[in-house]
C-alpha cells in the first residue's frame, strides 16, 4: 500500500527555520519525482519545489527561491524541505506528492503529481 506521511510542521517565528520530512512507503522512492505544495487559507494550492529522482534537478516557486531547499535520500524513502527565514505568508498546510516519472514539470502543478500525504500544518507568525 503506498502511503506518504509528512512531519514536521509546527509553529515557527518570522525569520526561523523549519525543516519538513516525507517518509514514503509501499513503492521504492529512487524512480520518482517528489514535489511539495502548500496551501495557505482561503488560497488555492501552490507548488513549491519538486526534486528529481536522483535529486540532480531541483526547481523552486519564485516565492520560496532563495530560502528553502528540497533534498531527499533514497536509501531512507525520504524527501526534506528545509525551510529558513520564513514569513507569515508560508503559513498553511505542506503536502509532499509522488510524481510517476523521474524528472520534474516545468510547472509546479498538482496535476503532475499521482500520490499525495495528508500535509502538515506550518504557521509562521510572533
Amino acid at each position: 500500500q503506498l502511503q506518504i506521511v509528512e512531519s514536521g510542521g509546527g509553529l515557527a517565528q518570522p525569520g526561523g527555520s523549519l525543516k519538513l520530512s516525507c517518509v514514503v512507503s509501499g513503492f521504492t522512492l529512487d524512480y520518482y519525482a517528489m514535489g511539495w505544495f502548500r496551501q495557505a487559507p482561503g488560497k488555492e494550492r501552490e507548488g513549491i519545489s519538486c526534486i528529481s529522482s536522483s535529486g540532480g534537478d531541483t526547481n523552486y516557486a519564485d516565492s520560496v527561491k532563495g530560502r528553502f531547499a528540497i533534498s531527499r535520500d533514497n536509501a531512507k524513502n525520504t524527501v526534506y524541505l528545509q525551510m529558513n527565514n520564513l514569513k507569515p505568508e508560508d503559513t498553511g498546510v505542506y503536502y509532499c506528492a509522488a510524481r510517476g516519472f523521474d524528472d520534474c514539470p516545468v510547472t509546479l502543478l498538482g496535476a503532475y503529481f499521482g500520490s499525495w500525504g495528508q500535509g502538515t500544518q506550518v504557521t509562521v507568525s510572533s
